[in-house]
Order: C-alpha cells, then sequence, then structure tokens
C-alpha cells in the first residue's frame, strides 16, 4: 500500500496507539533481488507492520548517479508493496531519511550492515525518543550494482 508522505505521520500514529509495533527502513530498491528480499523479511520480523521508505528518482539520481535508477519510483513503490513483508510504502525526496523518520517514530529503524549508528543521520533521531536501531547483515553476493554490471556484460 503506497501512502502519501502527508498521510505518513497520521498513519503511523493510528498504528502505534492500536498498539503495534512499527518497524521503518528505507532504501533505494531500484531493481529487486533476493538480498532485498530476505532484508525485508528480516526487518519485518522485528515488530507487527514494516513501513519501507522509498527514496524518489530524483533522490536515487543524487545518491546513485544520472544512470539510476533503472526502474521509476511508482514501479519501484508497487513492486516492493507487493511483498509480503512490506505492509506500507512512501516516497521520500531528501537524500536521507531522517524527516520521514521524525514522522513515523518507528520503535525499530532497521538498516543493512554496511551501515553503522555512526554513518546513519537518522539514528541519533530513533535513539533520541526510545527507538532501537537494527543493523541486518547484507546476504553476500546480491545487489542491485551487481546486476547492473552482469547486464552490460551481456
Amino acid at each position: 500500500m503506497l501512502i502519501p508522505d502527508e498521510h505518513i505521520e497520521a498513519y503511523a500514529a493510528a498504528l502505534r496507539a492500536s498498539g503495534a509495533r512499527v518497524v521503518f527502513t528505507n532504501g533505494c530498491f531500484d531493481i529487486l533481488h533476493a538480498g532485498h528480499v530476505r532484508y525485508l523479511a528480516s526487518a519485518r520480523a522485528q515488530g507487527d507492520v514494516l513501513i519501507l521508505g522509498l527514496n524518489s528518482d530524483a533522490s536515487v539520481r543524487r545518491l546513485k548517479g544520472p544512470s539510476r535508477p533503472i526502474n521509476n519510483e511508482q514501479d519501484r513503490a508497487e513492486v516492493v508493496g507487493a511483498l509480503a513483508a512490506v505492509d506500507a510504502v512512501v516516497i521520500f525526496g531528501e537524500d536521507t531519511a531522517e524527516t520521514l523518520i521524525a514522522k513515523v517514530r518507528p520503535a525499530v529503524y532497521v538498516k543493512g550492515g554496511d551501515y553503522t549508528r555512526e554513518t546513519l543521520p537518522e539514528a541519533r533521531i530513533v535513539e533520541a525518543y526510545g527507538g532501537e536501531v537494527a543493523l541486518v547483515p547484507l546476504v553476500a553476493g546480491k545487489s542491485t550494482t551487481g546486476i547492473i554490471e552482469k547486464a552490460g556484460r551481456g
């Protein structure tokens, strides 16, 4: 389910008020692969509801370069939103999810093991209100960049 940014704060607040343990993660999810699926399943297992913040096309270009994303934000939102592990998707245009984290206020913020608390500006926001930051190990050999490189060898 795609939730507009202007409604995500109320949506998350209603979930928390109902007693749900809200988990949040974010990323580009440009070309979905097994590493993404396993990562999202692990994130979802840490709570009752998983909200996924999806980088907009403009923010993906700023973060990954002018040739990205491969798939546009609406297509990426539809694909990740169809996964059983993902309860809601919200598209955001900033380079980090700090503003979105402040709106969602998840019990658990999940990111891949290629990050540390020190390299996640969102971590200080989550920890300031008593939330947890969980780092999930990456799946070796599974990456969007690897898929793009392999396809280029075609």
